[in-house]
């Protein structure tokens, strides 16, 4: 965890914003410490910490927009910071459904481009759900997350 992402998390009220299992802050900083503990990488653990500055198709309240990206690259670094662009870019609906496959399609809800996170996709979504704390699966029924198999 950086100082400064701490810092930009609290001026941004983090610490107030409900999340699913209490505040964004605490699940961002559960998921950083999942990621640290499945032994990620530096860059991905401190993308865990700040997955939600730009906000997510599934989380849409933006901590800072995409216009302070220089600002958040100062705080963790270019790889940790272009690692929490993608992951926000993520158009769940349209990229969710090919997550499992090799050739699955990625498509980033701000730009509209196919590309192709799945390390930090795995650490938010098994926190988000309760993996991580020995809770059911909070989002069960969401098609985002479950879409109805054909």
């Amino acid at each position: 965890m950086t100082a400064e992402a701490m810092a930009i998390l609290q001026a941004a009220g983090a610490e107030e914003i409900e999340h699913p299992g209490g505040t964004l802050l605490s699940h961002l900083r559960r998921v950083s410490a999942l990621l640290g503990s499945w032994g990620a990488r530096p860059a991905l653990v401190s993308a865990g910490l700040c997955h939600a500055f730009y906000g997510t198709d599934g989380f849409p309240v933006a901590l800072l927009d995409l216009g302070h990206r220089a600002e958040l690259v100062e705080a963790i670094g270019v790889e940790a910071e272009a690692l929490v662009y993608f992951y926000a870019s993520c158009d769940r609906k349209s990229s969710y459904p090919g997550l499992t496959h090799n050739r699955g399609t990625f498509v980033d809800r701000f730009t509209g481009f196919l590309r192709g996170c799945p390390g930090l996709q795995a650490g938010e979504e098994s926190d988000s759900c309760g993996a991580g704390q020995g809770q059911p699966d909070r989002r069960q029924g969401d098609p985002a997350v479950h879409p109805a198999r054909p």
